[in-house]
């Protein structure tokens, strides 16, 4: 192998991320019918450069999902490992968490017309994401920092929740409800 295609694969892997990031910024702007082309200025490529990795729409909101979903899996064990405790990697990891969640609102009406594929990707970010958010709580409750009796499903479903209302009233803030929520896990000193 040329280590000038392996630079090249690179590159393009790079290229695609920075893309998805880009597409991930615009829907947490404008939502996931905002124009490509806006995508596309925020990522510094042509339009034509976006349908050539992604041919329809909902090849892209679907790739920004799974991106997003990659990048919150990775997230919870680099928190673990450089935070000052396993509480704070927690609460970092849920942040984290509310923010791929207003990401990926709107993607069940773009897809509603396709529910098995809607129910292969909510698969997909149960099997991903449950398991390091177990991990958290694992370590944040053998730590002695929270309770020993939650569930990462029932915390990630309660936190999913409370961030259901935030698009329809101002007033309403999901993330301090959801800063509460992770508060009342802490045991009691």
């Amino acid at each position: 192998m040329n280590d000038g295609d392996g630079l090249k694969r690179a590159d393009a892997r790079r290229n695609k991320e920075a893309l998805l990031d880009a597409a991930a910024a615009i829907f947490v702007e404008s939502g996931v019918e905002a124009p490509v082309r806006d995508i596309a200025a925020k990522a510094g490529v042509g339009t034509a450069t976006i349908y050539r990795h992604f041919p329809t729409r909902s090849d892209l909101i679907i790739a920004v999902y799974r991106h997003q979903v990659e990048a919150c899996a990775e997230a919870g064990p680099a928190l673990l490992a450089e935070g000052p405790t396993p509480y704070a990697a927690l609460g970092r990891w849920i942040d984290l968490f509310v923010d791929f969640l207003v990401t990926k609102h709107g993607l069940a009406a773009v897809l509603q017309s396709d529910n098995a594929g809607f129910e292969a990707l909510h698969a997909y970010f149960v099997d991903r994401l449950v398991p390091v958010c177990a991990q958290l709580l694992d370590a944040a409750a053998g730590s002695g920092e929270i309770r020993s009796d939650v569930d990462a499903y029932e915390l990630m479903r309660g936190v999913g929740n409370l961030c259901i209302g935030a698009d329809s009233d101002l007033r309403y803030d999901a993330r301090r409800l959801v800063e509460l929520l992770i508060t009342g896990l802490r045991r009691p000193r």
